[in-house]
């Protein structure tokens, strides 16, 4: 199996949803997904997505979480006045 060989060379891919991921070079990429430009031995290409890939969260999640944190915030006090 190609994920298994340290001779294949993997080219580093995301989805919509910034989720990153490997994928053998001689296989075209499943539909979805889009090469990043980074290609390599499968550790080096890991090595990359750890360094890149900060937030494991998908993208919609951030996104939601982003728009509950707005409304969470404290509004002002007008009553003091």
């Amino acid at each position: 199996m190609a994920f298994d060989r340290d001779d294949t060379v993997f080219h580093v891919v995301v989805n919509h949803e910034e989720q990153y991921s490997i994928w053998p070079d001689y296989k075209e990429i499943p539909e979805g997904w889009t090469a990043v430009g980074k290609t390599g031995p499968k550790a080096e290409c890991l090595a990359y997505i750890a360094e890149v890939w900060t937030d494991m969260r998908p993208l919609s999640l951030r996104r939601h979480m982003d728009g509950a944190a707005k409304t969470d915030l404290p509004q002002a006090d007008t009553a003091a006045r």
